[in-house]
């Protein structure tokens, strides 16, 4: 037997939830193996593919050393580990979940401090005064510093952080944090801000590819079926399917030709269109006399060829 393709979820929290909720909906239901607690998993229909359930952080960095080939995990992760910049891995499909903002948040009591300028004096006024340097705690320093450096912040240091970084401050710990947020309301909470400028990032979920594991034959086909479902999934979301009487193909093709150029196909007495123009084409057929029209939601539309396994192949080097 060959080996498996092996594919890293995450393995708590709601990260987990929509990981789950988004593989039921493409088809491809999770089952957990070793019950609620278990950590790997299959995949309804993908026997060839070994699931590992792990956090969001090993998945990252599972994929930049190679011990993965495909794993679900946040983008701001993706990006602490430099496995982005040093080309060890490619995302490969934003999913759409797991959204969250890198930012930089100062103490709401700080009133004068609203951009990273202004934080800029602050750290050197707070090291002309105790001789220390401004304290920044978070579990993001690769980023963190890259964004300080373009802002040319230097008077600071990293607090590494290894648990609630948005508390640092009320615990004395540091004066400042780089950490992600959702909606801004545990910051609030601990009476922090974001700074203006002070956006990091704009994370999501994505699935992402390692370039440094080993790919067999077998794996790559496993993993390029396995994108295509998904694209499939993904992209029946957005489209809908028109079909009209067979006597009125040529009226139909003239009314709405220009809804399916360029974003849609054609079908036999019938075409397949971006939802967001159902409407318009529908009208469309109805002023041309065509009619009745039916409409059909797509599930999953899938192309010859999938342009993120392409995408995949010709980063490896296998086209």
């Amino acid at each position: 037997m060959s080996e498996p393709l092996i594919l890293a979820l995450p393995s708590k929290g709601r990260l987990k939830e929509q990981t789950e909720a988004w593989l039921a909906d493409c088809g491809a239901p999770l089952k957990v193996l070793g019950g609620a607690r278990g950590y790997s998993a299959e995949i309804e229909g993908f026997e060839e593919v070994e699931v590992r359930l792990a956090s969001a952080a090993d998945i990252a960095a599972g994929l930049a050393a190679g011990e993965v080939h495909l794993g679900v995990t946040g983008e701001d992760l993706l990006r602490e580990h430099g496995a982005l910049e040093a080309a060890a891995l490619r995302p490969l499909l934003p999913l759409g979940f797991g959204r969250a903002d890198l930012v930089v948040a100062t103490p709401r009591s700080w009133i004068d401090v609203e951009t990273m300028a202004d934080l800029d004096d602050v750290a050197q006024l707070f090291l002309a005064r105790t001789g220390r340097r401004l304290r920044v705690a978070t579990k993001y320093a690769v980023q963190t510093r890259a964004f300080f450096a373009r802002h040319g912040l230097a008077d600071y240091r990293i607090a590494e952080s290894g648990g609630a970084t948005e508390g640092a401050p009320a615990a004395g710990m540091a004066e400042a944090i780089v950490d992600i947020t959702t909606s801004g309301a545990t910051l609030a909470a601990n009476g922090l801000k974001p700074l203006a400028d002070g956006l990091i990032l704009r994370s999501e979920a994505q699935l992402a590819a390692s370039l440094v594991a080993s790919w067999t034959d077998a794996q790559f086909d496993a993993c390029a079926r396995l994108i295509g479902v998904w694209e499939a999934r993904a992209r029946g979301r957005r489209m809908a399917c028109l079909s009209w009487p067979a006597a009125q193909d040529t009226a139909a093709e003239a009314a709405i030709g220009p809804f399916v150029a360029g974003q849609g196909d054609w079908r036999s007495h019938g075409a397949l269109i971006p939802r967001n123009r159902l409407f318009a084409a529908a009208a469309a057929l109805s002023n041309a006399g065509v009619g009745p029209v039916a409409v059909t939601r797509a599930e999953q539309v899938f192309e010859a060829s999938s342009p993120a396994a392409l995408e995949l192949a010709s980063a490896l080097g296998r086209l």
